[in-house]
């Protein structure tokens, strides 16, 4: 019998980020994986703005950036021409630190995870698989068969599930993962080759209702296609070449493909679980949620369910919350993915719809729409707040209180662009912080100070304006960044309070 406090069941980026948080704030894991070794190819390519401001807590993001490959701008073709383009620097620089799009594979990503977690001290254990487990006493009992072929008992406070589609974990709840398959099939194919549209940017077609995206890699002349075919050579997936798909895309985005280096196919779903987590089980990741890959929102919304999981139970473990604050996390996330499915399932509907009139409104409506909404500055930051998962908010649930300024509780904390210092920089710390833009009252000193609870007080500037903040107003800080209470007067009182309502303490 081994002992663990939370046991990890998959050993993805949603799986290995959990671990990650989880040990640098005092839990101990294990990390369990059924596959030999990680994965050689790799699916996912978007790292968001919203993950690498995240991964500022584990000094992770600057290693993402330098080992990726950072996309300035989206370009969406149609009748084989460029027909809009949108740059994210122009549309992010006033927003975050990270305006750009950055693609990082999975592969890759996976990797620079696997030696930060190894550095902690902790190892996936490969060929490692969960047969069974079970509730009982307040623990979790379960058994694995380990890579000798022999059954392993292993005792938890907590199992995650981040083991994907086809999750045990989930299986075993019996929670149900309503939702459906595609019709179309998915196929990628990296290559070595030239053409307007391999120039560094993010190209989209809007010609045929096969989907087409051209992603940039790292190197010269090298690119990612990822597309789909929905004609009768979607039923002959192992068969299927990269000469039966690569016409249109030669034709409409005008490319030269000189090397095909992988080419694959497979099928994609759009579904949501009923539940998130069940006593001392949580699903995270594909084995909560999965959707179309447009957008690149899949790994992401992964890594943050993982993210959001791993304070929650680290505090409860540590004895600083009560377990129904673990509650918050299928409140928080659920919402989230089903919101993220119902876009994505719009975007991909509209983007592969057959017939004439759809044809004639992606061809030329769209492309004329899109040209001109894209002049417009509120529009561009929109796009770009939704795709880069910088408008993920936790707005009107239970650990989020008050509103002051645009910052609501529940918001992500805005970033001042320009400040002195960097007001994005104590984030870095995985713990509880206030924030004041101006002047804290003694009160509010006092408070913090007997807390043990990081008080920050900046400077106020027209840039804090600007960042939607107000004047003297009070932000708590939740140790994922997120803004918990906004407070527009600074009184103390209300963080006194806001702790004990919710029976969180700072200190153990």
């Amino acid at each position: 019998m081994t002992r663990t406090e939370v046991l990890i069941v998959g050993a993805g980026p949603t799986g290995l980020v959990l671990a990650l948080w989880l040990t640098r704030l005092g839990v101990k894991v294990r990390i369990v994986d059924k596959t030999a070794e990680p994965g050689t190819t790799s699916r996912a390519l978007a790292v968001q703005v919203r993950t690498l401001e995240l991964y500022q807590q584990l000094d992770l993001a600057e290693a993402v950036v330098e080992r990726g490959q950072k996309v300035p701008a989206v370009n969406m073709w149609a009748r084989g021409e460029r027909a809009a383009r949108v740059s994210f620097a122009v549309v992010g620089e006033q927003l975050t630190p990270y305006s750009f799009f950055e693609i990082f594979p999975q592969d890759q990503h996976e990797q620079l995870l696997v030696e930060r977690l190894a550095a902690l001290g902790v190892r996936v254990e490969r060929q490692t698989e969960l047969s069974s487990y079970r509730e009982a006493g307040g623990r979790i009992a379960a058994q694995l068969r380990t890579s000798a072929g022999v059954q392993e008992a292993c005792e938890a406070s907590y199992i995650a599930g981040c083991d994907g589609a086809r999750s045990i974990v989930r299986e075993t709840l019996g929670v149900g993962f309503p939702g459906g398959t595609y019709r179309q099939l998915f196929y990628v194919a990296d290559i070595d080759g030239a053409g307007p549209a391999v120039n560094g940017e993010l190209h989209v077609d809007l010609d045929e209702a096969d989907f087409l995206a051209v992603f940039p890699l790292a190197g010269a002349g090298r690119a990612r296609l990822v597309g789909t075919v929905r004609d009768e050579r979607a039923d002959r997936a192992d068969t299927l070449r990269f000469e039966d798909v690569s016409g249109r895309a030669i034709q409409n985005l005008k490319l030269e493909v000189h090397k095909v280096n992988w080419f694959s196919t497979y099928h994609v779903h759009h579904r949501v679980a009923a539940q998130f987590g069940q006593g001392r089980a949580f699903l995270v990741g594909d084995a909560a949620h999965i959707h179309s890959p447009v957008g690149g929102q899949g790994m992401n919304t992964g890594i943050g369910d993982a993210i959001n999981l791993a304070w929650k139970l680290a505090a409860v473990l540590a004895g600083r919350a009560p377990e129904s604050l673990l509650a918050t996390y299928e409140v928080e996330r659920i919402a989230f993915a089903r919101r993220l499915v119902a876009t994505t399932d719009r975007a991909f509907s509209f983007v592969t719809s057959a017939g004439p009139f759809a044809t004639w409104v992606r061809t030329r409506v769209a492309p004329l729409v899109i040209s001109r909404a894209v002049a417009f500055k509120p529009f561009r930051e929109f796009l770009f707040r939704t795709v880069s998962q910088v408008n993920v908010n936790y707005r009107g649930m239970p650990l989020s209180a008050g509103s002051a300024g645009h910052v609501h509780g529940g918001d992500r904390l805005p970033w001042v662009h320009g400040g002195n210092p960097d007001n994005f920089a104590p984030l870095a710390a995985m713990t509880w912080q206030v924030h004041v833009y101006g002047k804290a009252s003694d009160a509010l000193t006092s408070c913090c100070a007997d807390r043990n609870l990081p008080l920050h007080v900046f400077p106020w500037s027209n840039a804090c304006g600007a960042a939607g903040l107000k004047r003297d107003a009070l932000y708590l800080l939740r140790p994922d960044t997120y803004v918990a209470l906004v407070e527009p007067s600074g009184k103390a009182q209300v963080l006194e309070q806001y702790f004990t309502d919710r029976g969180i303490k700072r200190t153990p």
